[in-house]
Order: C-alpha cells, then sequence, then structure tokens
C-alpha cells in the first residue's frame, strides 16, 4: 500500500505595499517580495515608478502587480483590496507606506498643506487600516509609518508629527481591537532617512547636521527600514505587537 503525505506546500503568503512606487515602500515591496509574498504594489499618481518596482520584483523571481488607489478614498482602497484578492487569493500582511510632508513653523503653515497631510496621513491611515482589520488573515500582520521626530520635536514639524501622533493611537488601538484575530498591528517610525520625502528643500549642511547626529553618524537608508518592516512580517516578529519600532539609529 502506498502512503502519501498528508502535508500541501504552504500558499504564498500576499502583501500589500502602499506608497511602493518609491523610498521606503518601494523597498519593502522587494524586501517582502524576496521574502516570498507575492506583493500589490499600490501607487497614487506615479504608474511609472510602480511598473518600475514590479519589474524589479519579477525580474529577482518574484510576482507582483501594480493597482492605483488614492489612500484616503475608501472605495479606491475597497478595490484596490478586491484586486489583491482576485489576484492573489487573500491578503496576509499590509505595509501603509504612503504619506505626504510640508515643513513650516506652526505660525506659518499654509491650512492647505495641514489638510492635505491630514487627509492622506491621518484619513489615509484610517481607510487602509479599516480595510485590512477586515480582510487580513489570521498569521497576518499590518504595519503603519509613524515617524521618530515625534520624539525629536524638531521645529518646523509641528502639523506632520501631528499627523504621525495620530498614527501611532491608532496602530496601538487597533492591536487591541483585533484580539482573537491572531494579526500584529505595528508601527514603524524611521529617523531621517535618505529618500526623496525627507531630502527634498533641504541644503547639503542641512542634510550633513542631521546625518550626524545619531550615534552611528549617518542617514538611515530604505534599507535599513525594510529590514523592520520584514521582520514584523515575518514568522521572528508574531511576538512583537501593538509596538512602535523607532528605527532610527539611536537618534531618538
Amino acid at each position: 500500500m502506498t502512503e502519501h503525505s498528508s502535508t500541501s506546500p504552504t500558499p504564498r503568503r500576499v502583501a500589500v505595499v502602499t506608497g511602493g512606487s518609491r523610498g521606503i515602500g518601494r523597498e519593502s515591496a522587494e524586501r517582502l517580495a524576496a521574502d516570498g509574498h507575492a506583493v500589490v504594489v499600490n501607487y497614487a499618481g506615479n504608474g511609472a515608478e510602480a511598473d518600475k518596482t514590479v519589474a524589479a520584483i519579477t525580474e529577482a523571481g518574484g510576482e507582483a502587480i501594480a493597482v492605483r488607489a488614492d489612500v484616503a478614498d475608501e472605495t479606491e482602497v475597497a478595490a484596490l483590496f478586491d484586486a489583491t484578492e482576485s489576484a492573489f487569493g487573500g491578503v496576509d500582511v499590509v505595509v501603509h507606506a504612503a504619506g505626504v510632508m510640508a515643513l513650516a513653523p506652526l505660525v506659518d503653515l499654509d491650512l492647505d498643506a495641514l489638510d492635505r497631510m491630514h487627509r492622506t496621513n491621518i484619513r489615509g491611515t484610517f481607510v487602509v487600516d479599516q480595510q485590512a482589520a477586515r480582510r487580513l488573515r489570521a498569521g497576518g500582520a499590518l504595519i503603519n509609518f509613524s515617524s521618530s521626530v515625534l520624539a525629536l520635536a524638531i521645529p518646523g514639524y509641528s502639523a506632520y508629527a501631528a499627523t504621525k501622533g495620530a498614527v501611532e493611537a491608532m496602530t496601538l488601538i487597533v492591536a487591541r481591537e483585533l484580539r482573537g484575530r491572531d494579526v500584529t498591528v505595528n508601527a514603524v517610525a524611521p529617523g531621517p532617512t535618505a529618500t526623496a520625502l525627507f531630502l527634498d528643500g533641504k541644503d547639503e549642511e542641512t542634510i550633513a547636521r542631521m546625518a550626524a547626529q545619531p550615534p552611528l553618524e549617518r542617514l538611515g537608508t530604505p534599507r535599513d527600514i525594510a529590514e523592520v518592516v520584514s521582520f514584523l512580517a515575518g514568522p521572528a516578529g508574531r511576538w512583537v505587537n501593538g509596538q512602535v519600532l523607532r528605527a532610527n539609529g539611536g537618534i531618538a
């Protein structure tokens, strides 16, 4: 009598990465693909860059598609998750890396800029987390993005830091609201990281000064942050839940 193994191949895990066309989002998408996830690269406006992320993943032997959605639009985000489930059968990891930043002292900040940050960073996190909470499979992970600027309290960052404070509050509460689901919810709070979002508008002296501040004496890289995302999304990070991980080289 021939014995047949009762084990079946482990299904591929599926990750949605918002803001996946550039910077930390792109690096996280590529790292998760290298870890074995099928990846949905979400973007808002830069389809060409999202396609480059998909191409990089597929050329390395991974599986990915790009899907456009405004993270603050609940209909478009629901369609993003529908497309993910249609393409890959479910959702196991959501990395919400999409965000915008405008800098000025509070007294000078244009309120339209405040409203744009509120819409993308706060409403966008709420909308994405809402779909993630409804759809993540058991064993899943939701990873939001805060910022170490909350601890640094740098002048000029009041509005941006306020939006990230809201992200941290949502993250800690959603982790508790998902009790019994076997889903972890955490936030990563990078320090100064060499991305276009951080570098744009800063002169070389400012960049050099900020790079010298951490005890490790350099800016972070998108890869540094993607390593933390990989940890939280993978089996080694399952006991980390309801936390904010400040990945900043010791600057704060």
